[in-house]
């Protein structure tokens, strides 16, 4: 299930009921720590998330799952093989459907 643009899984999550936020698809790209670049980016290109991007990962969304240490992922790179893992169910659902309409 596809609950945010970065690949961090929002379902279940601790801070989302803890901090009030509202999952970035939800809000527009401003869950509650307030406009997300990685959001904003996806939004501007017309994606529902980074694993459609042509450039993955980019070096925000890098940064995001690499280098932060605060909120970064543990294991390092889990957003961005989740983005991966999308993309490839994307892919399956087109060539086992062709005639559904994938967005």
């Amino acid at each position: 299930m596809i609950d945010s643009r970065c690949g961090l899984h929002c379902t279940g999550c601790k801070w989302k009921e803890s901090h009030g936020c509202g999952g970035c698809i939800e809000t527009q790209g401003h869950p509650f720590h307030g406009e997300c670049p990685i959001a904003t980016c996806c939004q501007n290109k017309g994606l529902t998330h980074c694993g459609e991007c042509d450039i993955l990962p980019c070096d925000k969304l890098y940064a995001y799952s690499y280098l932060d240490p605060e909120h970064g992922d543990k294991p390092q790179g889990a957003r961005i093989a989740v983005c991966r893992q999308w993309a490839a169910e994307s892919l399956r659902n087109r060539q086992e459907n062709p005639s559904i309409i994938d967005y």
